[in-house]
């Protein structure tokens, strides 16, 4: 479709842009990136035509750039530029009408029905049909940037040239946009080549991307490879971390700001900042931590505040269990969205809890544990299916900084801990008469101040996965030797 080949050019002989080569297929949504003044937009104008290139050559379509002409590159290829302006006050519907011209024939440019049903087409498709009787100068930044969208698509092209089309637009229009661009390449054909600001959007929409640094390529690759943390670091000059999409197989950035990414100060959490009550047992620190948990609410990665295990009764049944506990947690002054909560049927006063300490780094343990419904995981399909509250649920608070790894790592051994706590005690299964691994509905967190000795790794074997065995199987062992004896009682 379009091949760009050794491009070399700019403004008053200087040379922005660099000896650039790269191809543009058919049906693709093509991402152009870099930090200002590496040559972006100028780049997006000699592939447009509106600026001469000095060397190198455009091919579009098996014939030069320069061999169009202005009425045959427009029904070709539209514009749509960072910032459009327009001399007349014309209406929306006036507007986007003139991205029509290219396609109308004779000396009187007749107006047809095919024009008219385009025109209110594209307007419908960019959500300017409520005002298309209204002037272009009566409309906000967003809504022009729409209508000039409307406008570049009423061409009908093969090849749709954007520089920064969601600048101005609110998040829900930057979704629109983008989303129906993505349909039109995959249903028409559509190719698309854009600039983008928004690293995550062009991660998350573009098929490849083209990073440009100081007027020439530093890579043309899919997205998972353009956006890797060390190259855009150093583009950029900026600190930013990379981590998946939650729901799409795009790779995703964050900023990582100074003023906060300095706090370096250790903190340690302990038994200080427990609070204990017949309702809940609740730990409030500081400062967020980040967290991976199995809460009710909270679960998943995240940074909270507030970590609540709640009692309630061994009979407790709710059609919608996490919304009657968001509404606990705020009766009882805690803001569900910092705040990891759980729920067990054992006595909260069965409570164990013990701080570990290591050079760097200590661990914070805190286990409630009955074993009134325990249950051997690998005979699960004897069992029937009941929502029953958890009756071991294990908290491990670490002072220190955890790589996602450490994290995982973590979970296995405090769960590997746990088994061997029960098997030594040798809690039965009642339905297969078989050891016991844990009960129907343990939950567990793992939660990190992030600060002091960095822990890479948490396996059984490490300095951190050592501490997590011993401190979960003591804690456990003495939970489940509490609630055991007040059975007996």
């Amino acid at each position: 479709m379009l091949n760009i080949e050794k491009l070399t050019g700019g403004y008053s002989g200087d040379s922005v842009i660099k000896n650039v080569s790269f191809q543009v297929e058919t049906g693709e949504l093509f991402g152009i990136l870099g930090p200002n003044g590496s040559g972006k937009t100028t780049l997006l104008k000699m592939l447009s035509g509106i600026l001469p290139f000095s060397r190198g050559n455009v091919t579009l379509k098996g014939r030069s750039l320069k061999e169009y002409t202005a009425k045959e590159l427009a029904k070709i290829i539209a514009v749509l530029p960072q910032h459009t302006s327009q001399g007349f006050s014309y209406t929306v519907k006036e507007t986007v009408s003139l991205g029509r011209y290219a396609h109308q024939k004779g000396w009187f440019q007749s107006w047809s029905e095919e024009d008219e049903v385009i025109v209110q087409q594209v307007m419908a498709q960019t959500g300017v049909s409520a005002f298309e009787h209204l002037f272009i100068n009566e409309l906000s930044g967003g809504e022009r940037q729409r209508v000039f969208l409307a406008q570049a698509l009423a061409q009908e092209p093969e090849i749709l040239l954007l520089d920064e089309p969601t600048n101005h637009l609110d998040l829900s229009f930057q979704k629109d946009l983008l989303d129906l661009l993505k349909s039109w390449t995959k249903e028409r054909g559509l190719t698309v080549i854009s600039i983008f600001h928004d690293l995550n959007l062009a991660g998350l929409y573009c098929d490849r991307l083209l990073l440009m640094e100081n007027g020439e390529i530093n890579l043309n690759d899919v997205p998972n490879e353009v956006l890797r943390e060390e190259r855009i670091r150093a583009v950029y000059r900026t600190s930013i971390q990379k981590q998946p999409h939650p729901k799409v197989a795009a790779p995703q950035l964050v900023l990582l700001p100074e003023s906060l990414t300095q706090e370096t100060e250790q903190l340690f959490i302990d038994e200080a900042l427990l609070q204990m009550s017949e309702q809940f047992i609740a730990l409030k620190s500081p400062i967020p931590l980040k967290t991976m948990s199995s809460g009710v609410v909270g679960s998943g990665f995240g940074w909270y505040s507030n970590f609540v295990n709640r009692h309630v009764n061994k009979n407790y049944n709710c059609s919608d269990h996490k919304k009657e506990m968001i509404d606990y947690l705020r009766s009882n002054g805690f803001e569900p969205g910092e705040t990891v909560g759980m729920m067990t049927a054992v006595m909260l006063e069965d409570v164990t809890y013990e701080l570990y300490k290591e050079d760097g780094f200590s661990v914070f343990i805190v286990v409630t544990a009955g074993v009134g419904n325990a249950m051997d995981a690998s005979k699960s399909g004897l069992h029937s299916y009941t929502r029953t509250p958890g009756t071991i649920n294990s908290w491990v608070f670490i002072s220190g900084e955890l790589t996602d790894e450490a994290f995982i790592q973590s979970i296995m051994t405090a769960t590997e801990a746990k088994v061997k706590a029960m098997h030594d005690l040798e809690v039965k299964d009642r339905v297969t008469g078989t050891l016991a691994t844990g009960t129907s509905t343990d939950s567990i967190l793992i939660a990190a101040t992030q600060r002091g000795e960095m822990l890479e790794y948490a396996g059984t074997i490490t300095a951190l996965g050592k501490i997590i065995g011993r401190g979960v199987y003591e804690c456990t062992s003495k939970a489940i030797w509490k609630s055991r004896k007040r059975v007996v009682k």
